[in-house]
């Protein structure tokens, strides 16, 4: 059994040696222009498009994960940088002594929460992208290797059909002239046979050549088919392939538009509450000035205060019924009637609707009661810029804005 198997195998290698001879010679004699090559100009254009389809899709293969692995650094930056202010959150900045440990323990929980969910932000949406974008891409591009196998074997296979085609012309051609030879007079040898076997040399000649068209004839057939077969699918695939690639696209970019939509919206708060752990840092640094210190029973900012009057550059005081004003132009008790009060903007704030103020750091803003208190939101209040105020001498410009981006003077 081992001896038939070699003798098939070999076989089988001496078919396959003899199909790549045949497929050479046939390319050099299309080359050469001594043989006729088969085109389909259609189907050459469906190829061009699958091969730019190709390496399109790798392109956007290749971006995605370059894009999934900058989130990924960008996320254990993030969190080298958050780790970096916990350690320098002291909690001293605050006052330890003054402040109550109970409103400092919260704000050290707060911060250490927020740190975890951050965390799990970036580790969702880096999972969302491989769950949502990546793997759709890769089943995406999975088919492709078979397809572009099945067009080079649909090539050979023309070449085949070609081969077989101009094979079998031959053997037509050869039998017009075998006939023309068996009707010229027999040579020497076969005038010297008897006339009864002169008869069976030409049978034999012309079933000769008859098995030899046949066979021919046959391997046309053959060849014909395999082609068509491939050829025929492929015709039928690559047009869907090249319309699928619609989908995929808006699939893969709806994605991570919307991926990274929701990250963005949800980091957003958490950061906004960072920010706002920082104002209330702010504030207690500048609430730890005022309080008196041990030694003076003063305030830092009143001992500064005092040392600078004792200077030869002190300002002079303000003569007797004169109203001191303050760089805004305007003091507490002049505040335009309906204002409760007055705030100083800490932080810029750019408006992100028609009844927001857009406020710049620095910026003094009157705070007015809302004609309806139900309207309000938790953490926002009403108001109007005092330089509104100051040149049009007039309340009508106002909008809300967040409390907590302003400090109340």
């Amino acid at each position: 059994m081992a001896e038939v198997g070699k003798g098939v195998n070999a076989g089988k290698l001496a078919s396959n040696v003899q199909k790549r001879i045949t497929r050479a010679q046939e390319k050099v004699l299309q080359k050469l222009g001594k043989a006729d090559e088969t085109k389909d100009t259609a189907f050459e254009e469906e190829v061009a498009k699958f091969n730019k389809q190709l390496a399109d899709g790798t392109k956007l293969q290749k971006d995605l994960k370059a894009y999934m692995a900058a989130v990924k650094t960008m996320h254990e930056c993030s969190k080298r940088l958050q780790d970096c202010l916990a350690e320098m959150y002291d909690p001293e900045w605050f006052g330890k002594e003054e402040v109550d440990s109970i409103a400092e323990e919260m704000i050290e929980k707060e911060m250490d929460n927020n740190l975890e969910d951050t965390d799990l932000l970036w580790q969702d949406f880096h999972q969302n992208l491989v769950d949502n974008a990546l793997i759709s891409m890769d089943t995406y591009l999975a088919q492709f290797p078979d397809i572009r196998a099945r067009i080079a074997k649909r090539e050979r296979k023309l070449v085949d059909f070609d081969s077989a085609r101009h094979h079998f012309a031959s053997i037509q051609k050869s039998k017009k002239k075998d006939e023309a030879k068996i009707a010229k007079p027999l040579a020497l040898v076969e005038r010297a046979a008897p006339g009864w076997a002169q008869g069976i040399i030409t049978a034999h000649q012309i079933a000769q050549t008859n098995l030899s068209r046949s066979q021919a004839e046959e391997e046309l057939g053959r060849a014909q088919k395999v082609f068509e077969e491939i050829n025929y699918d492929l015709q039928e695939e690559l047009p869907t392939l090249w319309d699928s690639r619609v989908g995929i696209y808006v699939n893969t970019f709806q994605s991570v538009a919307g991926l990274e939509e929701k990250f963005h919206r949800d980091m957003g708060k958490l950061n906004q509450n960072l920010s706002d752990i920082m104002t209330k840092l702010d504030e207690q640094r500048l609430a730890k000035k005022s309080v008196p210190t041990a030694s003076t029973g003063k305030s830092e900012e009143a001992a500064n205060h005092n040392l600078s009057e004792s200077g030869s550059d002190a300002p002079k005081s303000p003569a007797k019924n004169e109203v001191p004003t303050v760089t805004n132009g305007s003091s507490d008790g002049e505040l335009p009637p309906s204002v409760l009060y007055k705030v100083k903007v800490l932080h810029d704030y750019g408006a992100t609707d028609s009844d927001e103020l857009d406020l710049k750091a620095g910026d003094i803003v009157y705070v007015l009661p809302f004609a309806n208190p139900d309207e309000q939101d938790e953490g926002w209040v009403m108001g109007v810029k005092e330089s509104h105020w100051l040149q049009n001498k007039n309340l009508l410009a106002k909008g809300v804005f967040p409390e907590n981006f302003t400090q109340k003077l």
